[in-house]
């Protein structure tokens, strides 16, 4: 577990909800603010916690907000109105981008926890995600983003960019089954459900040369990492491949 940023390094976190769901125990914390305060954006910041893990906290949304962007720029600029798969709501960062982003056509969030899903429609991470929410294009697909991406899709389920931010990145899962989907079997499963040209997007807490084979192993091409300087040490990534026309 990498260190808080130092935004968070308040002793003494405010449980706001814990649950027991499937895949073990999630956590939303907040740092900062009084009783009755914690807007994100003013003096408070949530944090995600799985299985006793550091997940996310909205302190800095920068590596969320540049996978939909960066996506969105690698795919051609006379492709009308793309579609864009979420994997993981989190603290919403992704979302509110996409959804800012009059470009977007359909805009599919994937998200397992319930709990997260709460807190976005009815609790405090709702000042970040209300808006994208509220979107027409908009929808959340309450599953386990793996087994997603391994059904067969019904027709015109095919996205133009996967956006992927699930958990700590290629080299260290939190939760173990999110293994498979940097595995040539789950690699496989995102290329089947992108377009052809269509833009692979990985966040991850580090870099990973490793994975960047793996993508090419995979058969994408125009394999590439880019890095987003953070407080805490080591720089976020984000890992892009592209699927051949």
């Amino acid at each position: 577990m990498y260190p808080l940023h130092p935004a968070t390094t308040d002793p003494r976190p405010v449980v706001l909800d814990r649950r027991e769901g499937p895949y073990g125990e999630v956590v939303l914390r907040r740092r900062g603010g009084g009783p009755d305060e914690g807007a994100p954006g003013q003096d408070a910041v949530y944090e995600i916690i799985a299985n006793g893990c550091f997940l996310m906290d909205t302190s800095d949304g920068r590596s969320e907000r540049l996978l939909i962007r960066a996506a969105l720029a690698a795919l051609p600029a006379d492709r009308p109105s793309p579609a864009v798969l979420i994997g993981g709501l989190g603290v919403g960062f992704s979302l509110a981008e996409a959804a800012a982003e009059p470009r977007w056509g359909r805009i599919a969030v994937v998200e397992r926890e319930q709990a997260v899903i709460d807190w976005h429609r009815d609790g405090p991470l709702s000042a970040i995600s209300a808006g994208a929410l509220a979107d027409p294009r908009s929808e959340i697909v309450h599953t386990d983003l793996v087994a997603y991406l391994r059904e067969p899709g019904p027709a015109g389920t095919a996205f133009d960019a996967l956006c992927l931010d699930i958990d700590n990145g290629p080299d260290w899962t939190v939760t173990e089954d999110n293994e498979g989907l940097y595995s040539p079997a789950g690699l496989a499963a995102c290329k089947a459900r992108l377009t052809p040209g269509g833009v692979l997007a990985i966040w991850s807490a580090q870099p990973s040369p490793l994975f960047e084979e793996t993508l090419r192993n995979a058969g994408f091409t125009d394999v590439r990492t880019e890095e987003i300087a953070v407080a805490r040490g080591v720089p976020d990534v984000v890992h892009f491949a592209t699927r051949g026309a």
